[in-house]
C-alpha cells in the first residue's frame, strides 16, 4: 500500500480510468456481438442497424482513447465487409 498522498491518489484515478475502459470496451464488444448475431441470421435489416450503433460505440470508444484510431478503423472496416456480404 502506498504511503505517499500523491501515490494513494494515482491508485484512486487509474482504477476509476481502468473501470472506464473496462465498461467501455465492454459496450463496443456488446455492439459488435448484436451485429454477428443478425449476420448469423442472415438478417440484413437488423445487421445494419447494429452495424451503424457498433459503429458509434467504436467512434466514440476511439475519441475516448480505449483504442487506436487503425484499431477501430480494422474493426468498423471487418464488420461493414461482414454485414455487405449479406446483400
Amino acid at each position: 500500500m502506498a504511503n505517499i498522498k500523491s501515490a494513494k491518489k494515482r491508485i484512486l484515478v487509474s482504477q476509476k480510468r481502468a473501470d472506464r475502459n473496462k465498461a467501455i470496451r465492454s459496450k463496443v464488444k456488446t455492439a459488435i456481438k448484436k451485429v454477428d448475431a443478425a449476420i448469423e441470421a442472415k438478417n440484413k435489416a437488423a445487421a445494419s442497424d447494429a452495424l451503424v450503433k457498433a459503429v458509434s460505440e467504436i467512434d466514440r470508444a476511439t475519441r475516448k482513447g480505449i483504442y487506436h484510431k487503425n484499431t477501430a478503423a480494422r474493426k468498423v472496416s471487418r464488420l461493414t465487409i461482414a454485414v455487405n456480404k449479406l446483400a
